[in-house]
């Protein structure tokens, strides 16, 4: 007997007798019905098929569950529960009390309160000036310190986002505009790519007549944040 290119069906031979006819339909039948089988293995709705390691043979894979995405596990098709959405990492700081500066000389600003802080970002006890990349959370970040300075019209305002030991100057806000009667802000703002390790510090600087304090007490005044935005 004779059989088919791909799916090697019995075919009756050309000298194959008229009696054996009927059997030999019967055989093609057969394996034409077990082959359309292997081919759609569905038996439920929202099945869905794919082609499996045997030749001329696909898988079922039934229906997910409301909420699942397709996915491939072990080189296969597979239904799997998405992963939560992005948990939000960083940090945001506050100042509880003035700081003052001397005239003419940048320093640090340093942060003892703590609205949030998600995975150790800072310390309320050391380094107070900085936040630092903790493990596992390298990648982009949003970088924003505001500074409020009290009442004073001289000398001018600086603030300096800095990394690492102030040797890398990320970005910098210069205001000129001071009053006497009213506060001084100023915000400094930008999107740096940092390693685990890595720290980063609000830099302020005045230059008027004396000493000038940096606003603390509230949340609005003086701060400092870090918002992760991926890797």
């Amino acid at each position: 007997m004779a059989t088919t290119t791909n799916y090697s069906w019995t075919t009756p031979d050309d000298t194959a007798l008229v009696k054996d006819g009927a059997a030999a339909i019967r055989s093609l039948g057969t394996s034409i019905d077990t082959t359309t089988k292997n081919l759609n293995p569905s038996t439920t709705l929202g099945d869905i098929e794919y082609r499996s390691s045997t030749a001329n043979t696909n898988t079922r894979l039934g229906i997910g569950t409301t909420g699942q995405i397709l996915t491939v596990s072990g080189g296969v098709p597979s239904w799997a529960t998405p992963a939560s959405g992005s948990t939000f990492a960083g940090c945001s700081l506050y100042k509880s009390a003035n700081q003052s500066f001397s005239s003419g000389s940048g320093i640090n600003a340093t942060f003892d309160t703590e609205l949030f802080d998600t995975d150790g970002y800072h310390s309320t006890s050391s380094n107070t000036d900085r936040i630092t990349i903790p493990s596992g959370k390298a990648g982009y970040y949003l970088i924003t310190g505001r500074a409020t300075w009290n009442y004073s019209s001289t000398g001018q305002r600086i603030g300096t986002i800095r990394k690492n030991a102030g040797a890398t100057q990320l970005a910098q806000e210069t205001q000129i505009n001071m009053s006497s009667n009213y506060f001084t802000s100023l915000t400094v703002q930008i999107i740096a790519n940092l390693a685990v390790g890595d720290y980063v510090v609000f830099e302020n600087y005045q230059d008027g007549t004396g000493s000038l304090d940096l606003l603390g007490g509230t949340q609005i005044w003086t701060t400092f944040s870090a918002a992760y935005l991926g890797a």
